[in-house]
C-alpha cells in the first residue's frame, strides 16, 4: 500500500477510535474531551439559567441546537476528517528533516509543571490572539470568520460557532507554538485545553462577569460581547478585544474597548442578513468573493 494512504487511513481512524473510546468511557477522565465539553457546557449554561445577563433571552435561545451541533463537528467531526491529512503532513516533513524539535526555541524541561504550564498557555494564546487579529483584518479570512460573527444572541455554545476553514488556519499555528516549546509533554495539555474551553463558554455566556481588576487579564462576557458588536468605533474598524482566553494582549496593543456594560447592544456586522440559516448553508459559505 502507498505510504501515504497507509498514513491517511492510520491517522483517521486512530482518532475515530480515540473518539468513540471517549465516549464510552475507555479514556481516562483528565483525557475525556468528548465528556469533558459536555461537562463544562452544561455547567456553564446553567449558570446562564441561574443568573442571566440579558433576562429577556430565551433559555434555548436563537440557534441554540445550531450552535451545539457546531460544538461537536468543530472539535470532534472535523478532526476525524482532517487527522488522516495530519498523517500524510507528518510523512512529509519526516521526509524533509523537519521534526517537532525543529523550531524549538526555549526548553522547558527543567522548569516546575505548573511554569511549563503557564508559558505553554501565554504562547498559545498569544498565536491565538494573532491570528483572531488577522481573521478581522484580511477579507479573505474575515469572509470565514463571519460564520462566527453571525451570532445575533449570545450563548455558550456560540464559542464553537466557527467555519471548519478556522480548523485550517488555526490548528497548524497551534501546532507551530507546541513545536517552539521543548521539554513540555503534550499529555499535560489536557489541563490548557479544558481551561481554555471553560474560559472560551464563560465569554460567550448570558452572564454578567468582569472578574474586577482580573479584567486586565482575563477575557470575559462583558468584554466579549463588545467583540461581536454590530457597530464598532471608527478608530477600530476591524474589530475589538480580539482576547481569547487572555484580555492581555488587548489592553497591551490597544484594541480593548468597553464603553458600557448593559448587555444590551446589537449583534453581527453590516450584511449578517446574507448569511445562510442552515449548517449546510455556512459549510460552503466565504469562498465565493461576493455573498
Amino acid at each position: 500500500m502507498n505510504i501515504y494512504l497507509e498514513a491517511f487511513i492510520k491517522a483517521f481512524f486512530n482518532s475515530v477510535n480515540w473518539t468513540w473510546n471517549s465516549i464510552i468511557f475507555n479514556v481516562p477522565w483528565y483525557n475525556n474531551f468528548f465528556w469533558g465539553l459536555i461537562v463544562i457546557s452544561i455547567a456553564v449554561w446553567l449558570l446562564e439559567i441561574a443568573f442571566p445577563w440579558r433576562e429577556e433571552q430565551a433559555i434555548f435561545r436563537k440557534d441554540f441546537w445550531l450552535d451545539g451541533f457546531y460544538m461537536f463537528f468543530n472539535f470532534f467531526i472535523f478532526t476525524i476528517i482532517i487527522s488522516g491529512v495530519y498523517g500524510i503532513l507528518e510523512i512529509l516533513f519526516s521526509k524533509i528533516g523537519l521534526t517537532m524539535a525543529s523550531f524549538q526555541l526555549i526548553d522547558l524541561a527543567s522548569l516546575p509543571v505548573f511554569l511549563e504550564l503557564l508559558i505553554f498557555f501565554l504562547i498559545l494564546d498569544f498565536v491565538q490572539w494573532f491570528t483572531h487579529v488577522m481573521l478581522h483584518r484580511f477579507e479573505f479570512l474575515w469572509r470565514f470568520h463571519k460564520v462566527h460573527h453571525s451570532v445575533k444572541e449570545m450563548g455558550f455554545a456560540a464559542h464553537l460557532r466557527y467555519h471548519w476553514m478556522e480548523n485550517v488556519l488555526y490548528k497548524p499555528l497551534k501546532v507551530f507554538a507546541v513545536m517552539l516549546i521543548g521539554g513540555f509533554e503534550p499529555q499535560q495539555a489536557f489541563i490548557i485545553h479544558f481551561v481554555a474551553i471553560s474560559i472560551g463558554h464563560l465569554n460567550h455566556a448570558n452572564i454578567k462577569l468582569t472578574y474586577g481588576p482580573l479584567k486586565y487579564i482575563f477575557n470575559n462576557p462583558v468584554m466579549h460581547l463588545y467583540h461581536h458588536a454590530y457597530t464598532l468605533p471608527k478608530s477600530h474598524k476591524h474589530g475589538v478585544n480580539f482576547g481569547i482566553s487572555l484580555s492581555l494582549w488587548d489592553y497591551i496593543f490597544k484594541t480593548n474597548y468597553v464603553p458600557e456594560n448593559s448587555g444590551k447592544i446589537k449583534l453581527g456586522y453590516s450584511d449578517d442578513y446574507k448569511m445562510p440559516k442552515s449548517f449546510l448553508g455556512q459549510l460552503f459559505y466565504g469562498f465565493r468573493k461576493k455573498d
